[in-house]
């Protein structure tokens, strides 16, 4: 990281209340003794090493492979399936089809609540039995000694179709006249919010300006591809499997028709997630191949499977109206998204009500008209992604005002402070805010870090800066009513176990949660051991998704250590005669006004006297009673937010359109890191991936075929193409997680496409409205600026 630079003259400085350690803003924290330090995660050494063990690195004598035969085509009726000669390739134990699924439905619930939602009206099969409606859709399972025996079957599988019409984009899909991908419509879901009088908000705005926005098909592009092991020991199906989400356990004994008990999913440590493996990927089939064959079956799926049939990030097309006074304060915003659902419905009700409750970002918004609709298409199914439909509402509402700010000629970080939202503000879907609001300081912070731009660095070449902020929220819906729960065990040596169902996806899930017992017990953080991610063996915790995880399990692993802390001082108190309220954990110790007793010692004294030394904590998150409706107003939607601001500089190179990011600082309120390590890593990741949707990356898609079938067609950032992410880390202590801490998982991807593209339309006089910005689109709009700048303010 680079050194802090002096503030500008000028700059807004921090609160008094709030100091700098390093290049951690934080407030006065200094009786934390583990928690807050850069400690090494206990993964990261065998991660350096190699000798992690993932998903797809495991393997059971006896054991078979299985991979899926996928539709060719977007779109047609199945009129006929043979697999007799699929079925005489030598080695090859079993194809199977989808009537041969116990029951051949996936349901859509909302993961690891096994809650239904009736806005998604979402299933899909196993194993398409009739209907094809997107290129790679699964339509037969082969299983097989080896994986050359799997090549061959695979080729032999004859599927006979009948070509049915094509539904490409969103607005096809939303014509009176379209073809259904689904009986009753193409109309996915639809969100509403309606406050205030819109049209006298135009009316009595000084300006107006109007902005239509497309962000594109983006895949997760994680290191680990999906893949799995299932067997079947003394009775139970065990599947050990890269996911989020270890209660996906329901699903498979759903399909198979067996009781949940007998079901068991082990989470190792993943590769990689974004949201991709929230849905389920393999476990249905090695599930299925497993149950049929009586044998252990692995799949692991390549790199072209992932990029053909994994559910991907939403495209979106997102007009914005917004009005404002000439100081910059806004009026009002009128507001259309229409997301392509693609061929199942999947989650994405659930994004799209995301993108809708942030779509006026982190702004008081005097008047208010949205409306919201996703469509399924034949194009491939879009799901969970980081940022859960937050992310592409920030590039719009950002570029408004970047936009705003430049037409009133205010600094485009003054126009935010002035409109920035404060504790007490009420957000348009009717959710106050009820923790302290950092944005003015985030937006200091990158401010203070720069100084004017650099020059360009040759003739034809030009500099741009831009800058943008974002509002996040972390944990779920809170009509899901979220628990977490773990155990905390103190063994006879003085060690300490935490059993937590949490699955670790790569971001320090597991060592934040040894950080916070730790802390709490007063013991060494290399003293404590946490299994993760078993389904059986382990408490449910529930996923590792929507940046709930250190908000939930981190929690109830509080909740824990502080029962099982009460019990220690308890019995060690009644031995001694010391009152509880003068003992306390220290340095693997109980420590009193006049002497001091091994953690080892205060065991003992516990089975003296009866008392466990073992502790049970649920933490229930921020719940509400009933669920939105498709009409948004409601006091409570989330349980908080997280808030952030980026600066981006570029070089634009006017000959060729090539844009070269030359600086980029981001700053968030993490509330209180937990792991500043741990936290610099969450920020420096979203931002890269950011910046990757910003400028790289898309999965090509005409009339449904889907056209980038591997890593050389989808472009990933490298460390080439980003400069070293510099992290400003700001603790406002206002977060509901233990000791005050805010989800930090997905919040850094928001803001990079909005500072890119900010930045890009500094450096060339025009707007670009449609992500990625390649050096095509780019030349376009140096070529014809006027032509792409949108609809003149008014």
């Amino acid at each position: 990281m680079r050194s802090k630079q002096p503030a500008e003259k000028g700059v807004k400085t921090m609160p008094d209340d709030l100091f700098v350690r390093g290049e951690i803003r934080t407030s006065k924290v200094d009786e934390l003794r583990v928690v807050h330090r850069p400690l090494p995660r206990h993964d990261q050494l065998e991660k350096v090493l190699g000798t992690t063990r993932y998903a797809g690195d495991f393997s059971l004598p006896g054991m078979l492979h299985a991979r899926l035969v996928r539709a060719q085509v977007p779109s047609a009726r199945i009129v006929r399936r043979d697999v007799s000669e699929a079925c005489g390739v030598p080695g090859v134990v079993a194809v199977l089809l989808g009537e041969d699924v116990p029951h051949n439905t996936i349901w859509i619930d909302v993961p690891g609540q096994g809650v239904r939602v009736s806005a998604l009206r979402a299933s899909m099969e196993v194993l398409a039995t009739e209907r094809i409606r997107f290129h790679g859709e699964p339509v037969a399972l082969v299983v097989a000694e080896s994986e050359d025996a799997l090549a061959r079957a695979c080729q032999l599988v004859e599927v006979e179709t009948e070509p049915l019409p094509v539904v490409a984009t969103p607005e096809e899909a939303l014509a009176a006249d379209a073809p259904e991908v689904h009986p009753g419509g193409n109309l996915l879901a639809e969100w509403r919010i309606d406050r205030g009088d819109v049209e006298a908000a135009m009316a009595e705005a000084d300006v107006v300006v109007e902005g239509d926005y497309r962000t594109q098909l983006v895949d997760h592009a994680y290191l680990e591809p999906e893949a799995g092991v299932a067997w079947i020991d003394q009775g139970v199906l065990t599947i050990r499997v890269a996911t989020q989400v270890v209660e996906h356990y329901r699903d498979v004994a759903r399909l198979l028709g067996i009781p949940e008990s007998k079901v068991r999913i082990i989470a190792p440590y993943v590769g990689g997630g974004f949201g991709g493996k929230e849905d389920m990927t393999v476990e249905p089939y090695v599930a299925l191949a497993a149950w049929r064959t009586g044998r252990p079956v692995r799949m692991q799926w390549t790199r072209d499977e992932s990029l053909l049939a994994r559910a991907k990030r939403h495209p979106m097309q997102m007009s914005y109206k917004t009005a404002a006074h000439a100081d910059g304060t806004i009026l009002g915003h009128d507001i259309e998204i229409v997301a392509d659902g693609g061929a199942y419905a999947y989650l994405s009700a659930l994004v799209l009500l995301y993108s809708s409750v942030h779509a006026c970002g982190p702004y008081r918004t005097g008047a208010v008209r949205l409306r919201a609709r996703c469509a399924y298409t034949n194009n491939p199914p879009t799901s969970a992604f980081r940022g859960f439909g937050g992310m592409q509402v920030v590039f719009a509402y950002e570029s408004q005002m970047n936009r705003l700010a430049q037409h009133l000629g205010i600094p485009a970080g003054e126009i935010r402070k002035r409109n920035a939202l404060v504790r007490g503000d009420v957000l348009p879907v009717g959710q106050r805010i009820e923790t302290e609001v950092l944005l003015p300081q985030t937006i200091d912070a990158v401010l203070e870090r720069v100084g004017p731009k650099a020059p360009p660095s040759g003739p034809r070449k030009a500099v741009g800066r831009g800058i943008a902020s974002n509002m996040q929220s972390y944990g779920r819906l809170v009509w899901l009513n979220d628990s977490a729960s773990a155990w905390i065990g103190l063994e006879v040596d003085g060690s300490v176990t935490v059993r937590c169902g949490v699955p670790d996806i790569g971001g320090g899930q597991a060592s934040s949660l040894a950080q916070i017992a730790a802390e709490v017990l007063g013991t060494a953080i290399d003293d404590v051991t946490v299994h993760f991610g078993d389904s059986s063996l382990t408490p449910l915790a529930g996923t590792t998704t929507a940046t709930r995880q250190l908000l939930m399990s981190g929690n109830a692993v509080y909740v824990a250590s502080s029962m099982l802390k009460e019990q220690l001082l308890g019995a060690v108190s009644a031995d001694l005669g010391d009152p509880v309220d003068s003992l306390r954990l220290e340095n693997g110790a109980v420590v009193g006004p006049t002497t001091s007793v091994t953690l080892a010692d205060a065991l003992a004294s516990c089975r003296r006297r009866k008392i466990s030394t073992e502790a049970l904590g649920t933490f229930f998150g921020p719940g509400g009673m009933r669920a939105v409706e498709t009409e948004l107003s409601t006091d409570r939607v989330f349980p908080d937010f997280t808030f952030g601001t980026h600066l981006c500089d570029v070089e634009v190179d006017l000959d060729t359109g090539k844009v070269s990011v030359l600086r980029y600082v981001a700053a968030h309120d993490v509330g209180r890191a937990i792991n500043p390590r741990s936290v610099e890593g969450q920020i420096s990741g979203g931002a890269v991936q950011g910046i990757g949707m910003a400028l790289l990356e898309e999965v090509q898609v005409e009339d449904g075929v889907n056209l980038t079938g591997g890593l050389f067609q989808y472009l990933l950032p490298t460390f080439t193409d980003v400069p070293d992410i510099e992290t400003v880390v700001l603790e406002s202590g206002e977060g509901l997680g233990p000791f005050g801490a805010r989800g930090i998982g997905e919040p850094p991807i928001g803001p990079p496409s909005a500072a890119v593209t900010a930045a890009v339309a500094d450096a060339i006089g025009a707007w670009p409205e449609q992500l990625p910005l390649t050096p095509e689109r780019v030349l376009a709009l140096v070529a014809a600026p006027s032509a792409a700048t949108g609809k003149e303010p008014r």
